[in-house]
């Protein structure tokens, strides 16, 4: 793969080009990290609103009707229910791994299975995320087109 970067200052936003004979999984991940970087999500830390960019989440959890967002060292609360959460990121690679929380499959380092027919998802900031038995196909299909 050649990454190849023009400066042009007539150019009034950022545009991306990916040229590929034939589409497959590698120009799918592209497309879609791309996409992420330019999403965004409201979020609170510490009394503050920001948005934090979708590709800077390692996971989303819901305790007691509220939102956390995690982040590789930092967590924010969010003002959307997770199934919101879940509508605006999946198709930047956001998946439901259990009925409290989704993660971001552009983050996972690796996947074992567990007893009980369930996964063990480690994420690249070491935590592990459990995904149930209703989930595994979810997550396993995802996977396979990612």
């Amino acid at each position: 793969m050649r990454v190849r970067l023009e400066e042009d200052l007539s150019q009034a936003e950022l545009e991306v080009l990916i040229r590929y004979s034939h589409f497959n999984q590698t120009v799918q991940k592209l497309k879609t990290l791309i996409a992420s970087v330019d999403r965004t999500i409201a979020c609170s830390f510490k009394g503050h609103q920001l948005r934090i960019n979708a590709s800077d989440i390692y996971y989303i959890e819901s305790v007691d009707k509220r939102s956390f967002i995690y982040g590789e060292n930092t967590v924010y609360e969010s003002p959307l229910r997770l199934y919101q959460l879940l509508e605006e990121l999946s198709d930047v690679g956001f998946v439901q791994v259990s009925k409290s929380c989704i993660v971001n499959i552009n983050v996972l380092v690796c996947i074992k299975p567990l007893l009980n027919s369930r996964l063990e998802a480690t994420l690249r900031n070491g935590e592990c995320i459990y995904v149930t038995r209703k989930y595994v196909p979810i997550i396993r299909k995802k996977l396979e087109r990612w």
